[in-house]
């Protein structure tokens, strides 16, 4: 498996992104090539010792899309930035995947101009595993179009009921369109057209969910456009982050409180570490002719190396394989009926 990896651009410098996947590298045989994609200068100085792992290749590029960049534009603009050069080496064949810390938009743009689409996938979508007391689910998309079409969310329970299936083992993944009601009828007209599409697909799907289904373990994969998964995923990061800071303030507040909080550590770390982001390394964007992954942006090296882990699975588990035989079977069911 060859991998590369844009290290350019993230809130805590390319030194913390290249220790990630250099550990990664040394934790998996099957990588043959890590190709580490930035200002070459910098990369170099942050490699450690003398002599760096053999199996790494440093590949210049001497821009990087900001947070700030428009993307499209800034793709085309900025043709030798990093994102652009590690999405290159998959387009030529020298690399299977490529994992990036940048900005959001210039990656799917990037992926979207210089890979393009699987065959008969309308369009990618970023796919992000959120994890729940007694599942995880996928929610597809979490921000890439917030303008779609009824065959795109039919598409993306697709390719949500693969990802679920392949990558995290659920047999036959219960798969639902995100609405404000259960009922058949409830929903926006996009919702409602996509419902019609799903029912004749052959997937496990259960109908419309609402909000307070996704941490029931009601749903495996839910589906929206990108602007309400976006939504759903900026309000379940920062509602974690606000539990947390809650239980910490009233936990030690006395003495009584702390002393009781000092015998419940085990639970607490047993907590955080089922609700840990850094273990899923990133969310990958599912429906390109190459293994995307798109890590964020405040990514340290467990994170990152988680990334690299998720990704070469996906290569692994030969999931865009899988999703190109699945759109296929399913083009040829939504013409039939």
């Amino acid at each position: 498996m060859r991998i590369a990896v844009d290290v350019m651009g993230g809130d805590h410098g390319c030194g913390v992104v290249i220790a990630g996947a250099i550990t990664a590298l040394q934790n998996d045989p099957r990588i043959s090539t890590l190709y580490l994609v930035g200002r070459e200068e910098e990369i170099r100085a942050a490699l450690p010792g003398a002599n760096p792992e053999p199996r790494i290749e440093v590949v210049h590029a001497s821009e990087f899309l900001t947070m700030e960049d428009k993307p499209a534009a800034a793709v085309r603009k900025k043709k030798d930035s990093s994102i652009s050069r590690a999405v290159e080496l998959v387009n030529e064949g020298k690399a299977d995947a490529v994992i990036s810390v940048g900005n959001t938009g210039g990656i799917f743009a990037s992926a979207t101009f210089k890979l393009g689409r699987l065959p008969g996938v309308d369009r990618g979508g970023i796919a992000t595993v959120i994890p729940t007391p007694d599942n995880e689910f996928v929610l597809l998309d979490s921000g890439a179009n917030i303008e779609c079409k009824p065959l795109n969310l039919a598409q993306y329970a697709i390719m949500g009921h693969v990802y679920s299936r392949e990558m995290l083992g659920y047999k036959s993944p219960r798969v639902g369109i995100l609405s404000i009601g259960t009922e058949d009828s409830k929903g926006t007209e996009l919702t409602l057209e996509a419902f019609k599409l799903c029912k004749q697909l052959e997937i496990n799907f259960i109908g419309n969910v609402e909000g307070h289904d996704l941490f029931e373990n009601r749903v495996d994969v839910v589906i929206c456009d990108g602007f309400v998964g976006n939504i759903v995923l900026k309000t379940c990061e920062s509602l974690a982050t606000a539990m947390f800071t809650l239980l910490k303030r009233e936990l030690t507040a006395n003495l009584l409180r702390k002393t009781g909080a000092m015998l419940s550590k085990g639970a607490f770390r047993a907590i955080r570490r089922r609700m840990d982001p850094d273990v899923y390394g990133g969310a990958p964007l599912l429906g390109f002719n190459g293994a995307v992954m798109k890590a964020h942006g405040s990514a340290r090296e467990k994170a990152i190396a988680s990334a690299v882990r998720v990704t070469t699975e996906n290569l692994k588990h030969q999931v865009n394989q899988v999703i190109v035989q699945e759109i296929a079977r399913a083009s040829q069911r939504l013409l039939a009926a």
